[in-house]
């Protein structure tokens, strides 16, 4: 999107494509008294609803209904706002919003506007809200999350960081960098007592803190992606224990090959399940082991590039082999390639071939389940609801997107650098200095603090019309 004058009116019809009971045209600008007047016959009344009659430039209706006048800054733009609400029938929102471009053309052309009107771009109105500080840019993306919302869980969280809940932990954790940012700052001016006052300042322990509370904020907020995107799920392990078998199981359809030769897998196999309305994207890939064929080599390769890009990893293994040192050996080799911050999830498919007193205990960590029976199937949906953020009950997480994860994930680099300088004890502060300010500039993006034209026009070009 264009950044264009941002006090030119702009109209648009605010509610959906096709018919209704309600329709609602929607004017922004600076100072639209006038327009209100003119389509009332008389000085609009701020935040009052008038009912009155809309007329065409020869005097004939076009529709009975109400017309609302908010006058700035008391509006969702923080401009002068006219909402004309009447029947909902396309034609009669299309004379309606017609009418509006109309009045706006006479009244720049007798002097009462500066700028005559025009239609609005898509999401034109949210970023006015924005640009006119009424909300911050990760509230405005909540908006377009809250109207796309598919499940309780997504609209809640949406709701959530639309109320600013996600946007205030954001500017907490700035405020603490750029204070730490300061304290380094002002001990460069006495090089001679930097480390004893940093350590009387405990500036390691802040560090730390903020780091902590990063690690909490990007997991409500990684958890917000998936409600958004859905939850990217790889079933990993070694081969033939039954990775294919439970993709069918939960998919409840012949997705992929069965058959009791290891290695049959040799391309990524996904399929989305929705669960409680909730998307979940699992990925069967091949067997992870020292393959010596090099097609299903190339199939491992893919496998594990599938696991650096997954959000959650349910990593399938034999029960039946659970006791064979051989297995277990081969087992804990290939694990230790998992990423350490990648929630993973036992399964110990095959359960119907061990008697049930042999079976280890099943909690969050570890499942136990049966593709061929079905056996433990709702607990592995339970799981992923909970690995998407949709547990029942509880708090909600935050509505975010990639590019916030993206921003935090550099917040973190550039903490960690300055964390790793600062325990080393190096002379070294000017280098923590700038990594706490690229860390603050980071987390800028998040709402907004830092922007660029290309960056608005990329998120409000999502929108739609009349938001």
């Amino acid at each position: 999107m264009m950044l264009t004058d941002p006090n030119q009116p702009i109209v648009a019809i605010a509610t959906a494509p096709g018919r209704g009971g309600v329709g609602v045209v929607r004017v922004s600008g600076k100072g639209l008294a006038p327009l209100a007047a003119a389509l009332l016959g008389q000085p609009a009344r701020p935040r009052h609803a008038h009912f009155t009659r809309f007329t065409d430039e020869d005097g004939q209706p076009i529709d009975h209904g109400l017309l609302l006048y908010f006058e700035a800054p008391a509006s969702y733009t923080g401009q002068d706002v006219v909402e004309l609400q009447g029947h909902g029938g396309p034609l009669v929102l299309q004379l309606l919003q017609a009418r509006c471009l109309q009045w706006l053309q006479i009244l720049a052309d007798q002097g009462q506007l500066p700028l005559a009107g025009r239609l609005a771009e898509p999401g034109e109105f949210t970023q006015r809200a924005f640009l006119n500080d009424k909300i911050d840019l990760a509230q405005a993306e909540a908006v377009a999350d809250l109207i796309n919302a598919s499940t309780a869980q997504a609209a809640r969280s949406a709701v959530r960081s639309l109320d600013g809940a996600f946007s205030a932990r954001v500017h907490q954790l700035a405020d603490d960098v750029l204070r730490l940012r300061v304290l380094v700052e002002a001990t460069l001016d006495f090089p001679e007592e930097e480390i004893e006052f940093l350590q009387r300042a405990d500036a390691q322990g802040q560090l730390a803190q903020a780091r902590q509370q990063l690690q909490t904020i990007g997991q409500q907020a990684r958890q917000g992606v998936a409600l958004h995107n859905g939850l990217r799920v790889v079933l990993a392990g070694q081969p033939n224990t039954g990775k294919s078998s439970l993709l069918n199981a939960l998919a409840q359809a012949e997705v992929a090959i069965v058959t009791d030769l290891a290695g049959t897998t040799r391309d990524v196999l996904q399929q989305t399940l929705h669960i409680q309305g909730v998307p979940v994207h699992v990925l069967d890939t091949a067997g992870l082991r020292d393959a010596t064929d090099v097609v299903e080599r190339e199939g491992v390769s893919r496998a594990w590039r599938e696991v650096g890009r997954a959000d959650a990893v349910l990593w399938v293994r034999d029960l039946s082999l659970r006791h064979q040192p051989q297995a277990q050996q081969a087992d804990a080799l290939v694990q230790q390639g998992l990423p350490p911050s990648l929630p993973c999830v036992t399964v110990w498919n095959k359960a119907d071939l061990v008697a049930p007193a042999e079976h280890p205990p099943a909690n969050d960590a570890a499942l136990v389940v049966s593709a061929t029976t079905g056996a433990g199937l709702d607990a592995i949906r339970r799981t992923l609801l909970q690995l998407a953020g949709a547990q029942s009950g509880a708090e909600a997480p935050f509505s975010a997107r990639a590019r916030h994860l993206h921003a935090l994930k550099q917040t973190d680099e550039h903490l960690q650098t300055a964390q790793a300088l600062l325990e080393d004890g190096a002379n070294a502060l000017d280098v923590v200095a700038e990594e706490l300010r690229l860390a603050h500039a980071a987390l800028g993006q998040v709402t907004g603090a830092v922007d660029t034209e290309q960056l608005l026009g990329h998120i409000f070009a999502d929108f739609c019309i009349g938001k």
